[in-house]
């Protein structure tokens, strides 16, 4: 796992080993309506008064270290895109981010989570653009690593854990393209291992169960349920409805409509008063509950359960969304603490929300502006050469970044949305 639950304080550590000098004024940032000095930090990422030293010791680990994105010192000009919902014009905008980020990803790309999300959305792309290069490249890096999920840590956090199984999602819709049993064999045999063997207990400040943190929804369960429709075993679907509904009961606000990102969040509240609900936190459940659907047999029993709780959180998501840009802030609650949009959070919320219109769960009428608003919003984050900026660093929190700032799971979440916005007219 990356970052999302390591000490921070290791983080810096590693950092302030090579730590130079701040480099002088180079530009003015525009973040949230006020401009800021854009400097570089002591590794030669540009950055900005606005974000703290903690916070650029994650943007310069995911950077240097990962390469989950970039920000380069000036992205140039915005891209001139329809935002028009009628299929050529969503899959223009998709083409043009997909391609730019599968050039600069192609080098790294590897098992971990954040290339998983970024996979999931090519495979959507190259399914809704009926263009095999994205989905050429998945399967390329599928052999490049033998089918097989992340690095096996079976004493430290358990093994594989919901962000290693992510990748494997991957793996079964190539596997339901060309049925091969080597593809999905790696995965059965790590899954078989999880119901035999004992887990490590989680750490000790979070809930004691298997799945302690609410992007687990995003990362496991649709996994999950292909794999119960890949081998028509019943016990995997099972597993999943089983944890499911323990971070349900633990870290679901049932006043807001909101998960809590993890325990540690419960009852910590904002400079405002306000608890604290994480955009991308709760993108990834609604995705996870789209993801989960949509190989879930119409007749399960939990089904109804599912459903109902896309509608709720889709009333609080809706409520929430920002009426000038279209978008979700990193801090739902509180905006005035994080100005910016927040592409990850939003491009998933999106997702979630057209494949409920698209599958009947979502009326059409009330959240088709609400989608129309947030793709807008989105299309105006594009660069002109297909950067898709305004996408917050890993964490499990909401944070400060750079409006140019682009990570791979933020593009995977935009064209998982675009896959979906691109079918509303079909509906």
């Amino acid at each position: 796992m990356i970052r999302e639950f390591d000490d921070r304080s290791s983080r810096m550590d590693s950092f302030a080993r090579c730590r130079r000098i701040w480099l002088p004024l180079v530009a003015l940032t525009l973040a949230g309506g006020t401009l800021h000095p854009q400097t570089n930090s002591g590794n030669g990422i540009p950055t900005s008064s606005h974000i703290s030293s903690e916070e650029q010791a994650g943007i310069d680990e995911d950077i240097l270290m990962h390469h989950f994105g970039d920000i380069p010192k000036d992205p140039g000009p915005k891209a001139n895109l329809s935002p028009a919902l009628d299929r050529a014009a969503v899959d223009a905008a998709m083409r043009k981010v997909a391609n730019w980020e599968l050039k600069r990803a192609e080098p790294y790309m590897n098992p971990v989570w954040t290339w998983a999300v970024l996979d999931m959305g090519f495979m959507a792309a190259s399914r809704e653009m009926n263009d095999p290069r994205y989905r050429d490249a998945m399967e390329k890096m599928a052999e490049k690593y033998h089918w097989e999920m992340g690095v096996e840590d079976r004493v430290n956090r358990g093994w594989p854990d919901n962000d290693d199984q992510a990748i494997a999602q991957t793996y079964l819709e190539l596997y339901f393209l060309d049925p091969k049993p080597e593809k999905i064999e790696p995965t059965r045999k790590a899954l078989e291992g999880l119901f035999n063997t004992p887990q490590p207990m989680p750490p000790s400040d979070q809930f004691q169960q298997l799945w302690w943190w609410c992007d687990s929804l995003f990362m496991g369960p649709p996994m999950w349920a292909r794999m119960t429709a890949a081998t028509h075993d019943p016990k995997y679907l099972a597993y999943a409805d089983q944890h499911w509904w323990e971070v349900y009961d633990k870290m679901y606000d049932e006043h807001y409509h909101l998960f809590y990102r993890d325990k540690i969040y419960i009852g910590v509240m904002d400079p405002a008063g306000k608890p604290i609900f994480w955009s991308r936190g709760n993108g990834w459940v609604m995705g996870g509950l789209a993801r989960t659907l949509d190989y879930m047999p119409k007749d399960f029993p939990d089904r109804a359960r599912y459903e109902t709780q896309m509608k709720e959180m889709a009333v609080a998501l809706a409520s929430l969304q920002d009426p000038k840009n279209g978008l979700w802030h990193s801090d739902l609650l509180e905006p005035a603490d994080y100005p910016q949009p927040e592409i990850s959070g939003s491009s998933l919320i999106t997702f979630g929300l057209a494949w409920g219109v698209n599958h009947g769960v979502l009326d059409r009428a009330t959240y088709l502006p609400v989608i129309a608003n947030a793709w807008r919003g989105m299309l105006n984050e594009i660069y002109a050469d297909g950067r898709l900026g305004n996408i917050q660093q890993t964490d499990e929190s909401p944070e400060h970044y750079l409006p140019q700032s682009s990570y791979n799971f933020g593009v995977g979440g935009f064209l998982l949305a675009g896959s979906e916005v691109a079918k509303l007219q079909e509906h």
